[in-house]
């Protein structure tokens, strides 16, 4: 929800009448909510000081492992004996776990068929990345939820909320209609039960979101089903958009509330936000060693920030830093996204279309109306003039930050974009962002995945769509080619597809950096590349062209 100067006022009382017309459907939603069950407990809560003294020994190479561990009996139990048995000669630590705990399953490397091409190769993946999750066990960090699912692969072997956006697109492309509506329907179910949509379906999920991209699920499906789609998703599309702007009401001005910042001119913007402020359970002790850099009544802050981060989708990237070659410089929470934003607006105008399709008219222009004020406010203040091109916004200090990193070209995706701007910002992602691998993250190198070298499948899609949007399709076209080239020759020497790739300098394929090593799989890549295939290559099994890409920008 947007609102300018004066318009807030206005547009914040249409709110309210519109909600007290609708005051018995209110109460429904609340029922719902008090009926939702109990949130999960989150590992680190469960175990408490054993959980912490298994991350610090570093029994195992992924902090993800004792996670994602399943006890064999109550967690009380097992601490119990610790506590006696952790003093006695001879205790192994390690030896207890096993004992006490079942480490999650590994699944071996997938070897493809011989020949395979990349499309074929990518096609067969997709039951390979299938998971389900009807039930877990009663101490699982696993989330249940009732139909199949695509993960991303590697070490990620549950859903993620973003990921499955690009992961969907390929099913798209692959036929997998059905496939798709089991997992719009499990994000639904999530709403439904939790209130929010989780980084994905572990309990130390259930304090964040991710990008917020379940309004371009639904236009997906909808694309395919029928307008009835929007329909049949309104509540949990509802529920989605009431979960970003929590808070709202109790605002004043220059004030932030969870996921909510309410400019000192009234405007209404969103920010990344975690509900907890001590380590994440999944990178326990990498959260430990970089808050011994601050004192220690700013650890919880910073524990907050590096969440925060993770909800971003963008962990981590200079993006988010004051000094961008230090982590603990983070400050996630002080900053309005442009991309965030703009993923809110697209949730505004589905949500009014999904009123208008329901006959409700005043719901509708409602929500056309807060979309089109938060296009604005997207114009005014992530727009950063002096340099030509969208940017994240600083709400503690009131300045637009200079950084060029590849979320500027969100607004273009989603069309909201001024043409003068958005000429201005293909010039300078044309001058400093694209390379011949593809789309860089950003300008910098940090060591974080989340910047150079690096690019993103993800981000290589909201530029071509963006760029094509405002009549740059050369500038779209030599992203694309460029990354399908990365992609090509990768699987063409190691037979994969991976999490990222560096996209600049003399030795392109799997990217780096970051808390874990490359991974592979890998659903997003496998979804943006069968799309550009079928952009660039239509009726093609291959991009012969991959080969030979030219070099010179636009």
């Amino acid at each position: 929800m947007v609102t300018l100067n004066d318009s807030s006022n206005v547009i914040w009382h249409g709110w309210r009448q519109v909600a007290s017309v609708a005051t018995l459907a209110l109460l429904l939603v609340c029922q719902s909510a008090m009926a939702r069950q109990q949130m999960p407990q989150s590992p680190d809560i469960l175990f408490g000081p054993l959980f912490d003294a298994v991350q610090r020994a570093q029994l195992f190479s992924d902090q993800k492992t004792f996670a994602d561990a399943v006890a064999k009996r109550s967690p009380q139990l097992i601490i119990r004996d610790w506590k006696k048995q952790k003093t006695k000669q001879g205790f192994d630590l390690k030896t207890f776990v096993l004992a006490n705990f079942t480490l999650p399953e590994t699944h071996s490397a997938y070897v493809p068929p011989k020949d395979q091409n990349l499309r074929e190769h990518i096609d067969g993946l997709w039951s390979e990345l299938t998971r389900s999750a009807q039930k877990a066990g009663q101490y699982d960090s696993l989330l249940p939820i009732p139909k199949p699912y695509v993960v991303p692969g590697g070490r990620f072997c549950e859903v993620y909320y973003w990921d499955s956006y690009f992961t969907m697109l390929g099913l798209a492309e692959s036929g997998h209609w059905s496939l798709i509506k089991n997992m719009l329907d499990n994000f639904a179910w999530e709403l439904d039960q939790y209130g929010l949509i989780p980084n994905g379906n572990r309990s130390y999920y259930l304090s964040r979101s991710q990008p917020p991209f379940f309004s371009l699920m639904v236009s997906l499906y909808a694309k395919h089903q029928g307008d009835q789609v929007y329909v049949d998703y309104l509540g949990q599309l509802q529920t989605e958009y009431d979960y970003w702007m929590a808070g709202a009401q109790q605002l004043a001005k220059g004030q932030a509330n969870k996921r909510v910042v309410k400019l000192a001119d009234g405007t209404l913007l969103n920010r990344y936000w975690d509900a907890r402020d001590v380590p994440r359970p999944e990178s326990w002790l990498a959260d430990i060693k970089t808050a011994s850099q601050v004192p220690a009544k700013d650890k919880p802050a910073l524990y907050r920030e590096l969440r925060s981060g993770a909800a971003s989708g963008w962990d981590y990237s200079s993006r988010w830093f004051r000094d961008p070659q230090d982590l603990s410089t983070i400050e996630v929470t002080h900053i309005i996204p442009v991309d965030l934003n703009s993923l809110l607006y697209h949730l505004e105008q589905v949500l009014a279309k999904g009123y208008q399709l329901k006959g409700d008219k005043q719901l509708a222009v409602h929500y056309r109306q807060l979309a089109k004020t938060r296009a604005k406010a997207i114009n005014t203040y992530l727009y950063n003039r002096k340099q030509g091109w969208y940017s994240d916004y600083d709400w503690t200090t009131g300045q637009v930050r200079q950084q060029l990193t590849a979320a500027t070209l969100f607004p273009l995706f989603f069309n909201l974009a001024t043409n003068n701007h958005a000429n201005a910002t293909a010039k300078a992602v044309s001058s400093q962002l694209v390379h011949p691998g593809g789309l860089a993250t950003t300008t910098v190198e940090t060591g974080q995945q989340w910047d150079a070298p690096n690019g993103w499948a993800p981000l290589q899609w909201i530029a071509v769509v963006g760029l094509t949007n405002y009549d740059h399709p050369e500038l779209a076209k030599r992203i694309a080619m460029g990354f399908l080239k990365n992609v090509q020759a990768t699987y063409d020497s190691e037979h994969k597809l991976v999490e990222k790739y560096v996209v600049e300098g003399r030795k392109l394929g799997g990217g780096g950096g970051g808390e874990y090593p490359l991974q592979d799989g890998f659903g997003w890549t496998n979804g943006v590349t069968l799309m550009l295939l079928d952009k660039y290559c239509p009726a093609k099994q291959t991009c012969d062209s991959v080969h030979d890409v030219p070099q010179a920008v636009e």
